[in-house]
């Protein structure tokens, strides 16, 4: 999809009044929020602060990327703590786990910008986004002060990668980040030890085959490896395969499997109760 230079400047009339007081993007490191931030920047200068959140559900590579993108845009980028594990809403990993997620989030972002002076929050879902399962969006429309401009000026995700490419950003073709807890099924308890394990995994086979686009899956001890769909002929190797078993089955998985439909959002659901 082509770059929509009205578009765009309708975008940029939307920040510069939901921002002129001030504004704290919930900034990951990934296409939408670096994007985001991006166009804060260049029109409110110093009154957009990209913020990040550190924390066990997100690998310690996302968060120095996060650094080195918002290095990149020239934003100023603050770094938060946040424990989602003292959540026992979050833990028990209901299908609307992210809205506990989000909301806790999207509070200490509202606290950060009440402590700068600043009053409105930007996040960056997408309008593509709201075709899949996002229970944190909900949490995005409860709070005062807290928006969706993505959504609000209906842009899609190939429209921000547009976006992304015409202003220059390395992050234009970056692939869909998600949380480690997503790799954990619906109704299974979430625990540090099996996020390290999920993150672990995926390190090991990134460290094996350059995959871009990679979740492993964690179904009780069963790693379920889905890589982008197509990335996969980069899997059909038995000298990977059994480098790979290896690797897992040494950090405490039981069993190794390739997901054949490949990375897809959404699988998880199909692990639910209520799933057909």
């Amino acid at each position: 999809m082509s770059f929509n230079p009205e578009k765009y400047e309708r975008l940029r009339e939307y920040i510069r009044e939901k921002g002129k007081d001030g504004v704290v993007i919930a900034f990951s490191g990934g296409l939408d929020s670096s994007t985001l931030a991006a166009v804060c920047h260049e029109v409110l200068g110093e009154k957009a602060i990209a913020v990040t959140a550190n924390s066990q559900t997100y690998t310690p590579e996302e968060v120095e990327e996060s650094k080195r993108i918002a290095h990149e845009i020239r934003i100023e980028h603050l770094l938060i703590e946040t424990d989602e594990l003292s959540n026992e809403d979050f833990v028990r990993n209901p299908e609307n786990r992210c809205y506990y997620c989000k909301r806790e989030l999207l509070g200490r972002m509202k606290k950060v910008a009440d402590q700068l002076g600043f009053k409105s929050v930007f996040e960056g879902t997408n309008l593509s986004d709201l075709n899949d399962h996002r229970p944190g969006y909900k949490a995005v429309k409860e709070m005062a002060d807290v928006y969706s401009p993505w959504v609000d000026n209906q842009f899609t995700k190939e429209e921000i990668r547009a976006i992304a490419k015409k202003i220059g950003l390395s992050v234009s073709d970056k692939p869909p980040m998600a949380c480690l807890a997503s790799r954990i099924p619906y109704h299974e308890k979430i625990t540090e030890e099996k996020l390290k394990r999920v993150r672990v995994a995926e390190q090991v086979i990134k460290q094996i085959i350059g995959i871009r686009q990679l979740r492993v899956r964690d179904h009780n001890g069963l790693a379920r490896i889905e890589v982008g769909k197509d990335e996969r002929h980069l899997l059909l190797n038995i000298k990977i395969w059994d480098q790979i078993a290896k690797g897992l089955k040494k950090i405490g998985f039981k069993y190794v499997t390739i997901d054949l439909e490949g990375y897809r959002t959404g699988s998880m659901l199909l692990t639910s109760e209520n799933s057909e």
